[in-house]
């Protein structure tokens, strides 16, 4: 990373992390509008949905737009329509139709985030170096998955000690805090000019977008969809409990293990594929270790081997993220690295979309142990899918960082 580079990678990093922040302060929330305001638990679930949902269709558009006219603008917008939306969390408490300003609300939330993630990965991949892109692109990352769980803890803290409306207040100011830190600090980064040629369905689909959107479909599927939504189940019926916590309890505890694991190894990963001058081995490396988890899971009988197999699948998946947008940026010409994050977005939240959905009906029909075997089989997949991309489009299996950028292998698809 640069001198020059640095202030405004930190000042992405900040940015993401108050998002991060932001999203975990409502979250212990949200789940309990049912008791709360009376909301049916269909409408609960449909809101908490609403986001994702939202993204499915905003990625690729903003990333087409960051294209068009660059990433100072769509980033500062972003960041505040996601603190306007959070208000929108108390307009919906005090109104005579909560549940429509709920949906509003998370639908709002989600385009925000479509605009900060596509422009967040673009103004680091605009700003950095290749010799130290992997290091931005999993700071980066990091911000967002540290901010969450700090917010978990303040919004839980803050909606018992003074009011519900307190904590939402807290995550729209940290998001307009942040949305003013990036008008006064950001720089454009992206384009000089506006592309009229750029149209918001103009999808990258690219080897190198779609195979690393491939690979985040299927990290995600499997630790976003599949874990997440099936732990707590795993855990009642192995009876496995940790420190006399409830199912519910130790699935929070674990989860909160993979989170802070993945956090720590998207560090890792980004700073090692630096140093090593090549992504694929680290890649290879961490999908490995996530295959490992997934099966070491299937197995688990005790609170130990869970407690390992958790740290894993988390250190896997989050080891395999500053890299993976690393490589993206490196194969890909700086003019269409919107639209390639936008892909590589789309295809991530597919998968966790997906996730719970087959996963629930086939832990019901066939058991955990079978499902988690599968999701051992996804990384490695994954990583033959990172293989034949990468080959097809650089002729090398193990490009070096320096000689894969974009202006140097050129590959046109």
């Amino acid at each position: 990373m640069s001198d020059g580079s640095r202030p405004v990678v930190f000042t992405v990093i900040a940015c993401t992390f108050f998002v991060g922040f932001g999203g975990g302060v409502v979250f212990p929330i949200l789940p309990n509008l049912e008791a709360i305001l009376g909301i049916s638990p269909f409408l609960v679930g449909l809101i908490l949905s609403a986001n994702r949902f939202t993204r499915l269709f905003a990625n690729a558009p903003s990333g087409a737009l960051v294209d068009r006219i660059g990433t100072r603008t769509p980033f500062i917008a972003g960041l505040f329509v996601e603190g306007v939306a959070t208000l929108g969390y108390n307009v919906a408490i005090a109104s005579a139709a909560p549940a429509a300003w709920f949906l509003i609300a998370r639908i709002a939330w989600g385009v925000g985030s479509a605009l900060v993630f596509a422009t967040a990965y673009t103004i680091t991949a605009d700003v950095s170096q290749a010799e130290s892109r992997g290091t931005s692109m999993g700071l980066v990352r990091a911000g967002i998955t540290f901010g969450f769980p700090a917010g978990l803890v303040l919004g839980g803290i803050v909606s018992d000690e003074y009011s519900i409306a307190a904590a939402f207040a807290i995550a729209a100011a940290v998001a307009l805090v942040a949305s003013a830190l990036a008008y006064f600090t950001v720089p454009e980064t992206h384009v000089e000019e506006n592309q009229a040629g750029v149209n918001p369905w103009n999808v990258d689909r690219s080897v190198p977008a779609l195979t690393a959107g491939l690979v985040n479909f299927g990290l995600y599927f499997s630790y976003v969809g599949v874990l997440f939504a099936t732990l707590v189940l795993f855990l009642d019926a192995r009876s496995v409990s940790i420190l006399g916590y409830s199912s519910q309890g130790t699935s929070g505890f674990l989860m909160g293990i993979t989170v802070l694991a993945g956090s720590v190894f998207m560090l890792v990963g980004g700073k090692l594929s630096d140093v090593l001058g090549a992504r694929v081995p680290i890649l290879i490396a961490f999908l490995v270790t996530a295959c490992g988890g997934f099966a070491l899971l299937a197995d688990a009988q005790s609170a130990s081997t869970l407690t390992v197999a958790c740290c894993l699948i988390g250190a896997g998946q989050g080891g395999v993220g500053g890299p993976l947008l690393a490589l993206l940026a490196d194969l890909t010409p700086p003019d269409r690295m919107g639209r390639a994050t936008g892909t590589n977005n789309v295809l991530g939240d597919v998968g966790g979309g997906l996730g719970p959905m087959v996963s629930l009906p086939a832990v019901k029909a066939v058991g955990f142990a079978p499902v988690y075997a599968a999701c051992a089989i996804i990384p490695a997949v994954a990583g033959l899918v990172l293989l034949v991309g990468v080959y097809s489009h650089t002729g090398s299996l193990n490009p070096q960082v320096k000689a894969e950028s974009a202006d140097e292998v050129g590959g046109a698809d």
